[in-house]
């Protein structure tokens, strides 16, 4: 059977680093609507305790989500050395579209036909999807392009993350210094009798009352003008949410690949909040029967580069491949969890094993 293999990888991060320092003339509310009495000093120091996010990215003014999907796919396809017109299927996972500096989202035309405009490709039947799946969207777009290459209905897919999280922020909202912008592009493949590719896959969707832990919303400030549509985080939600079924999930996908943890060299993570990530991998070596791990095991960066949504694995994923994260590197044969939570609230997981043939 083919297996689907990445043969490229691209990403784009910002130029724009933003610090703590952007914040600080910053107004926060509350989720009653009141102003916090406290010195901002003080909350964005209270943050950056919390979360570990000291920098972020944010995109040019003059620069919208597909710009950022265009430069990341550009490089990953170099990166695979394919023709573009030779691609079946473009899958874009964004969540706001192309979202203007005022804060307008757009999303007609889908993004990733505005992608396959700006790449120059003339195949017609070169089909694009947009993935729009929360935070998860690039890891069920790489799920559905598995499937895709499985079921013999495509040999070669371009799977996009991007978001420009930093224009849907509500001023007012503290959580605004958790987002940020960022694109990643994978080139996956149908390659014949590799030992390489996706070993299993999983996802869950619950859409009861977990529904409204990430939604859109006015802003907190009752006497705001300005535009609402924002994001707004139930932040206590989402983590105890996260902590009770995200390593679950994890555990179920090794367990489909006939793996242990022990087989398992990488866990990329998405990079929501360092607290509630380093709080989930501990949980998930502990229903292995580990209490201790070596957080080498899943190098975050989140902590520069801030929560740029369905952007962050593949990014972290395209830095790893490229030598570009000090002291982490991807070996022949090694396992790789890549493993995302967001709203819907979603959860899904892929199992990937590096090809030890090229």
């Amino acid at each position: 059977m083919a297996q689907s293999i990445i043969t490229g990888t691209g990403s784009y991060l910002p130029e724009n680093i933003i610090s703590g320092s952007y914040f600080e003339n910053s107004e926060f509310y509350d989720d009653e609507g009141l102003s916090i009495d406290r010195p901002t000093a003080e909350i964005i120091s209270k943050f950056v305790e919390i979360t570990e996010i000291e920098n972020r990215r944010y995109a040019d003014d003059d620069m919208v989500n597909s710009d950022l999907g265009k430069i990341a796919a550009e490089r990953a396809i170099a990166d695979a050395g394919i023709d573009p017109e030779t691609l079946d299927y473009i899958i874009y996972a964004s969540n706001y579209g192309d979202v203007r500096q005022d804060g307008c989202s757009d999303f007609m035309p889908s993004i990733s036909s505005r992608l396959k405009n700006k790449l120059g490709i003339k195949n017609r039947k070169c089909v694009n999807y947009d993935m729009i799946f929360g935070c998860p969207g690039w890891v069920e777009a790489m799920i559905l392009a598995d499937t895709l290459i499985k079921a013999g209905k495509a040999k070669s897919i371009l799977v996009v993350g991007a978001e420009t999280l930093s224009r849907v922020t509500d001023p007012y909202d503290r959580n605004k210094m958790i987002f940020a912008d960022g694109a990643a592009a994978t080139i996956l493949q149908s390659i014949e009798e590799s030992d390489g590719g996706i070993m299993a896959s999983s996802t869950i969707c619950d859409n009861g009352d977990e529904l409204f832990y990430l939604q859109n919303a006015c802003s907190l400030n009752p006497e705001s003008t300005e535009r609402g549509n924002y994001i707004r985080m139930r932040g206590r939600k989402i983590y105890e949410y996260a902590l009770k079924n995200v390593p679950v999930a994890i555990k179920q996908t090794i367990d489909d690949a006939g793996l242990d943890i022990a087989d398992i060299n990488k866990i990329i993570i998405h990079q929501a909040n360092a607290k509630m990530d380093h709080a989930m991998v501990s949980r998930l070596f502990r229903l292995f029967g580990k209490k201790e791990y070596d957080p080498a095991v899943a190098p975050m960066t989140i902590q520069q580069f801030g929560n740029s949504s369905v952007a962050t694995i593949p990014t972290m994923y395209d830095l790893i491949r490229r030598g570009e994260m000090e002291g982490q590197q991807f070996h022949p044969g090694d396992r790789v969890v890549m493993a995302s939570v967001g709203a819907g609230m979603n959860i899904n997981c892929i199992i990937y094993q590096i090809p030890t043939k090229p």
